[in-house]
């Protein structure tokens, strides 16, 4: 067997773990291998930080295994289940649907035709769509799309990134991470770190024939690990404004020329209304200046025998047409209803409904509603359904730089304050709901209405997550300081139960900041800078997250917050873990029992005691197991074993029982580890643990070949 153990097949496994798929069996993988990597070469070996150090490892334990088939058989039937573990492409969902009055442009798909279909001569099949916003970037590259199904048989992917929480986009990372959710991969598969997953994008294309298109790109950064690797991958990036520095074929959308916006007019508004409108049709082509989407809204002013021009500024109008075409649209609406619009994109909220709305503009909900209706059918909002809409970037913008002016800066400070407030109490009781147990959740308010349970509670936490995300950075920008930290507590229950780590990071960093700057070693502090590492060491940015936790467990020292400062060492100690250090994760384990037994009866977290004992126990059996201390890893995760299934809690159960069998298989007790795996798959299968599983399959195998 010790043949198949070659440097590059050891190269490719241990970089494959190293960055890791998400969640805990991916760390319980990690840390199976870390403790295999210690019994073959007989010492600590910390964690590689580099492709190269994973090459230099890699070719150490060749060395090693050179002179030890037994162990080369271990390492072999390993390697097998990695291959297993292949992750397929699907289609997807496809490219949105095109738009029905898509018109010209004839020049512009002959470009991106070009592009698509040129010999490929070592150059990769990018182009980078762009012109000045609503001029119909968006539109073109889905009708482009829409022609080409027949082209790429193994699918057209698309992520939109207008819909990130702030005004400077995605991370590169979590581009990807959408990207990679539109290929079919399941959420705990897409590894944590940007590598890696950059790393899978390009296996999953390789070969393939494939259209990727990312919507409303705002910088190269954001796109530029996506140039495709794979001849007859095209990866068309859109951008609504100017072009950036991107290695691509450049092209540029241009306005419409007149006779062509008419041509839109006629399909949108009908020849009828068009021709009435005649008289005016000069000075109305001259305000929209070729621009798509000012010439629809134009239209539908048509459709409804409004005058759809502005009555003054022309010739700004002209030069900036959306612009133009916000402010027409404003004098049309009722003032209440361009009034909400305007204070209600001084957020620059992903999505709104009629509560935020509602409370932005303090009036009803059901008002809200109607108004929000109102703005649509102007061409102000989009509706995205279930009662939520959007602004269009650039309409936002107009709106909020015109907030202030129309309304003063007090009423729009208190606008502010009222949606802030309004999400706060939302958040606060979804939280709660979600994780009603989680001494890190806030009470939920007397104010406002309670979710029924857990699951309601996190619906409701998972889609107002964007929001919250970026109501941190309005609360800090508006000094609502307590507000931003509270915030970003509330983002607890999505971190830990759904693995959001890059949608709540950036909230977590600006929360962090606050709180040092503000109630620097408070418990807020602490809690915060502990909800950041757990963040940093999820996405394995182990050196981050260790300052991050370190800084945790010192503020709840300074705060007299026992609980929180074991919690604190305990997280150190989990970090040490994933970073095969075992010794000092033992010692932090350690630390962190004595911590926790120094909470008095009575004293705040004793009635949570025994469990966090427990699961103490289980983390010290765990670092024992890397150490090599069998035995005595065996004692402390039966105890911890013991205690969950006495209090029926079946999944800690089924991972003490996961921990304690790989345990005796490293002692050689193969009959004992096999009894362990069955226990855990009985506990597991009604919780559909589908990794957690799939682990626990891979060690049965370990278990059950002969060596």
């Amino acid at each position: 067997m010790f043949e198949v153990v070659t440097v590059s097949a050891l190269t490719a496994f241990l970089t494959a773990v190293g960055n890791g798929a998400a969640g805990e069996m991916g760390k319980q993988m990690l840390l199976s291998t870390g403790a295999l990597v210690r019994r073959t070469l007989g010492r600590e070996t910390p964690l590689p930080a580099t492709p190269e150090g994973w090459e230099v490892l890699a070719r150490e334990m060749h060395a090693r295994l050179s002179g030890d088939p037994r162990r080369g058989g271990e390492w072999a039937i390993l390697l097998r289940t990695l291959q297993d573990d292949d992750v397929a492409l699907r289609p997807g969902a496809g490219l949105p649907p095109a738009t029905r009055d898509f018109t010209d442009r004839q020049a512009v798909l002959r470009r991106l035709k070009r592009e698509a279909t040129r010999a490929a001569a070592g150059r990769p099949r990018v182009a980078l769509l762009y012109g000045p916003p609503g001029i119909g970037t968006s539109a073109v590259a889905l009708h482009w799309g829409a022609e080409q199904i027949a082209q790429y048989p193994d699918g057209q992917f698309y992520v939109d990134l207008r819909d990130a929480a702030g005004e400077s986009g995605l991370e590169p990372s979590a581009v990807v991470l959408r990207l990679l959710g539109q290929m079919g991969v399941e959420p705990e598969g897409i590894p944590p770190a940007e590598s890696a997953r950059v790393g899978l994008y390009r296996r999953l294309l390789a070969g393939r024939r494939a259209l990727v298109v990312i919507d409303h790109a705002s910088s190269a950064a954001q796109v530029r690990a996506l140039v495709p690797a794979t001849p007859d991958v095209f990866l068309l990036v859109v951008a609504s404004g100017p072009a950036f520095a991107l290695e691509a074929e450049r092209v540029e959308v241009p306005p419409l020329s007149d006779r062509d916006a008419v041509t839109l007019l006629r399909k949108v508004a009908g020849p009828e209304r068009v021709a009435l409108a005649k008289p005016r049709m000069p000075s109305l082509l001259g305000h929209c200046a070729g621009n798509a989407f000012a010439l629809k809204a134009a239209a539908m002013s048509l459709l409804a025998e409004e005058p759809p021009l502005p009555e003054d500024g022309a010739e700004s109008t002209a030069r900036h047409p959306v612009h133009g075409m916000v402010r027409s649209a404003c004098r049309r609406l009722r003032p209440e209803t361009a009034r909400l619009c305007r204070l209600t994109a001084l957020g620059g909220w992903p999505a709104i409904d009629a509560r935020l709305a509602g409370d932005t503009a303090a009036v009803g909900q059901e008002e809200a509603a109607g108004m929000l209706a109102e703005a649509a059918d102007a061409q102000l909002v989009e509706a995205l359904g279930d009662g939520r809409y959007r602004f269009r970037p650039e309409v936002r913008r107009v709106l909020a730089d015109t907030a202030a002016l129309e309304h003063g800066i007090p009423e729009c400070s208190a606008a502010m304050s009222r949606a802030l407030d309004g999400l706060l109490n939302r958040a606060l009781h979804a939280a709660h709901a979600a994780l009603p147990q989680s001494w890190r959740t806030e009470p939920a308010p007397a104010r406002g209405t309670p979710y029924r349970d857990e699951a309601e509670g996190m619906a409701a936490l998972l889609a107002e997550t964007g929001n919250v995300v970026r109501a941190v950075s309005v609360a800090e920008e508006y000094q609502h300081i307590d507000t931003a930290m509270r915030m970003a507590r509330a983002l607890w229950p999505v971190q830990l139960k759904a693995g959001f780590w890059d949608e709540v990071l950036p909230a977590l960093r600006i929360a962090a900041r606050c709180a040092d700057r503000h109630h620097a070693d408070s418990r807020m502090a602490g809690a915060l800078h502990f909800q950041l590492g757990h963040c940093l060491g999820e996405l394995r940015l182990w050196n981050e997250a260790d300052r991050a936790v370190h800084t945790a467990a010192a503020c709840e020292r300074a705060a007299g917050h026992l609980r929180g400062e074991a919690s604190s060492v305990e997280m150190l100690g989990l970090l040490k873990l994933n970073d095969w250090r075992y010794d000092a994760a033992y010692e932090r384990f350690v630390e962190a029992e004595r911590i926790y037994r120094r909470i008095a009866p009575g004293q705040e977290g004793a009635e949570d005691l025994p469990r966090a004992l427990a699961l103490a126990e289980r983390h010290q059996g765990r670092a024992l197991r890397g150490l090599g201390r069998l035995e005595e890893s065996r004692v402390r995760l039966e105890t911890a074993r013991d205690f969950f299934a006495e209090r029926g809690e079946a999944y800690n159960q089924a991972r003490a029982l996961t921990d304690l069998a790989e345990t005796l298989h490293d002692a050689g007790d193969h009959a004992g580890a096999l009894t362990k795996i069955a226990e855990a798959e009985r506990l597991l299968n009604p919780e559909k643990a589908t990794p957690h599983l799939n682990h626990l399959a891979r060690l049965r195998l370990s278990c059950q070949t002969p060596r």
